[in-house]
């Protein structure tokens, strides 16, 4: 019995490291709403794994951007939205190209 154990887990693990396997997902979906020139919530706290849209309530053009390129949505018009997987843990500041006083923050947790 636990050598047929040992087995099963060996083997989910060689499978896992092919990319065979996918692990269960953890994570879902974050909304971000951008309204009256400001990110609601400013600072988001996610899993990994978890997808945060951003959508524009404004009449106005936004962006969500990062000064290192990995958040980097079109300029949204009024109710666009853009969508974003988070997978490594870190703190990511963002801020709106067109209105660079608008500013936020998703923090991943792994």
């Amino acid at each position: 019995m636990r050598a047929m154990a040992s087995l099963r887990r060996r083997t989910a693990a060689a499978l896992l490291a092919v990319g065979k396997l996918a692990p269960a997902a953890r994570a879902g979906t974050a909304e971000v709403a951008i309204s009256g020139f400001a990110f609601d919530p400013p600072t988001l706290t996610i899993r990994a794994g978890t997808a945060v849209t951003w959508t524009n309530r404004d009449e106005e053009p936004h962006t969500g951007s990062s000064t290192d390129g990995r958040i980097d949505s079109p300029a949204l018009d009024g109710d666009d939205r853009f969508s974003l997987a988070f997978t490594e843990p870190g703190s990511y500041a963002c801020f709106c190209r067109l209105h660079p006083h608008m500013t936020g923050r998703v923090i991943v947790t792994p």
